[in-house]
Order: C-alpha cells, then structure tokens, then sequence
C-alpha cells in the first residue's frame, strides 16, 4: 500500500469516528433497544386550521396550564408508584409524568393482544368468524363470563375479542393465546414497535404474589397503541375502526369511567393485580378528543388506587367540558375536584 493512500484511508476513518463522537453516539446508545416515538404534533399553521391544527388561544392556553398543574399536584400527592401520559388529539399537546416507568401490565396486556389478532387476521392466518372451542385447560378464573361455560362451547374470534376487553374475560384471553401462541405474540409486540412491553406464560397468572417472568408495561407504549388505533394505523383502518368501536363496549364503571360527563364516550381497557391498578383510553368529548393513560403499582388498597385515577379523569373533564371555572381560578388546592 503506498504512503498516500494509507494516509487517506486513516484520515477517513479518524473523520468518521469524530463525527460519531461528536454526535453523542456510543455503545450503549446504539444497543440500548428505544422505547416507541409517539406520532409528533404537525406544525401549527395559522393560516391553514383544521381539526388537528386548530388555533390555540391564549385563554386556552391558560386553562390547559391549570389543567396540568392540578394533575400534578394530585399526582405528587399520591401514595405509590404512578405513571402517565396524557395527550390532546387535535393539538398534539402531551404531559407525561414517569411514562417509561414499568408496571406489572395486569388486564392491560389484553390490548396488544387484540392488536396482533387483528394482525393475524390480515395476514389471513385467522378471520373474525373462526370458530374456537373452549377446552378445560383453557378454563381460568377471575374475570368474565366464560368460566361457566360448558366444555365444548364454540365462540368466534370476534366474540372472544369482545369479551376479552369489555369484560376483562380470562379464558376468552386463554383461548385467543392457545390459537396464536404466546412465544408468536412475543415476536408480534416487538413487531408493533413495543420495547418493553412482555408476555410470558408466568405473567398471565392470576397469583397476587411475585412471577418468575412478569408481564410489564409503562403508560408511553400503552398510549402508543391507543393514538395507532385512534388515528386507524393499527394493522389498517377497518381493524381499527373495530378496535375502537370494541374498546367503547368496555364494561367498567369505576376509574376513567366514574363521573363520565353524558354524551361522552370513552374507549378503553383497565387492569388490576399484583398490588397494580390501571386505566388507559381515548376520550371523546365536546371539546375535542384525548388519551389517558394512568397506571399505578405498590398500591395500599385497590379501591384508592381506583379513586385516584378517576379523581384525574374529572380534572380533564372539567377542562374539555366547557365549564372552566375551577381551573379558571388557579387555586392552590392541588385541584381538588
């Protein structure tokens, strides 16, 4: 090798490396497996409003201020482990507060498995009106409905997504996992861009106890799957649309739920076991559409754990119901409301 292009190729590699350097990137960040980037809010355009660019005023902007201030002051106050994300759909405003913190995932974990039914569907590896006989191995307690059913009873898949999120149903879980596979649904979490978001045999116990392998979450990915299924770029838009629509048959009355204004609607999955307790969905109200997403662990009781979280809710129900004037007044009540 002659001396000039021995030269060149050491100045080019000493370039490459600097760059690297200089850019902050090293080892431990480029092995380092990301959380998923929630969609960014487009730009605002003053000239060109629309429903998910609409012009902010300064009076909203000072309402949304005490909104966030009373979520914050409540959530500080709170005995446990808390994470949120909260996000307005049509400006693309987000407040988090430990959203990448992992929490035994519970009941939660049945909203990406019904997005990768719905993946299997598209494939053509499934259809919605599969037929699926319930066998004694797939009986399990806690629950739904199903565990009093015969042996032998045959629901479609539709019929078991229906009931695996609008009554938490155990066994309609059991048998949707029986059909895909569990170690397939490891593969199709990390598919959907999900991080840190687990399922293994061990976690879907029903045991109030520690798991050798637990299933974890945090509220960023929960919300990740919830903005993907609300903007219908979840598997596609029909499946989406069905999601959606599945989401809104939730059963639950207590957390997101409580006090829920009349004429809203909320779709929406919860989750409690292992001292955890959660709540994550979209909100459609008046004002414009959000997500929340609300997950709590090393709980002292189940019923405060559900209390707080609907104490949330109304915080934000105040806000996009029209009716301002508590946050209005910025008292330092820690938004007690």
């Amino acid at each position: 090798m002659n001396i000039r292009r021995f030269v060149f190729i050491v100045t080019l590699c000493a370039g490459y490396f600097s760059y690297r350097i200089g850019s902050g990137l090293d080892v431990a960040s480029m092995t380092r497996l990301p959380a998923p980037s929630m969609p960014s809010a487009p730009k605002h355009d003053p000239f060109n409003p629309s429903p998910f660019n609409p012009v902010v005023s300064p009076e909203s902007d000072f309402m949304w201020e005490n909104m966030i201030r009373a979520l914050e002051e409540n959530v500080a106050r709170y005995n446990g482990d808390v994470g949120v994300y909260f996000k307005d759909m049509q400006t693309g405003r987000v407040w988090e507060y430990n959203a990448d913190e992992l929490f035994p995932s519970a009941s939660l974990i049945k909203l990406p498995i019904m997005v990768s039914v719905f993946d299997k569907i598209k494939r053509g590896e499934l259809d919605l009106n599969t037929q699926l006989v319930l066998r004694r191995r797939e009986r399990c307690g806690g629950s739904g409905s199903l565990k009093w059913s015969r042996d032998g009873t045959s629901l479609s898949v539709r019929e078991l997504l229906d009931k695996m999120i609008t009554e938490s149903d155990n066994t309609a879980t059991k048998m949707l996992i029986s059909r895909v596979g569990i170690y397939s649904l490891q593969q199709q979490f990390a598919g959907l861009g999900l991080a840190y978001t687990q399922i293994h045999p061990e976690g879907m116990s029903l045991t109030s106890g520690r798991v050798a392998y637990e299933n974890y979450t945090t509220a960023r990915e929960m919300s990740y799957l919830l903005d993907k299924i609300y903007r219908g770029e979840a598997v596609d838009k029909f499946s989406s649309e069905v999601m959606v629509e599945i989401l809104k048959r939730n059963r639950s009355t207590s957390r997101l739920a409580k006090a829920l204004p009349p004429g809203w609607e909320l779709g929406h999955k919860t989750g409690l076991l292992r001292r955890s307790c959660h709540d994550v969905g979209i909100i459609f109200s008046p004002k414009g559409d959000y997500l929340m997403a609300v997950l709590t662990g090393k709980v002292a009781n189940y019923k405060s754990a559900k209390n707080f979280i609907s104490k949330l809710a109304r915080i934000t129900f105040t806000y996009y119901g029209g009716d301002n004037s508590v946050l209005a007044q910025g008292r330092g009540d820690g938004g007690r409301i």
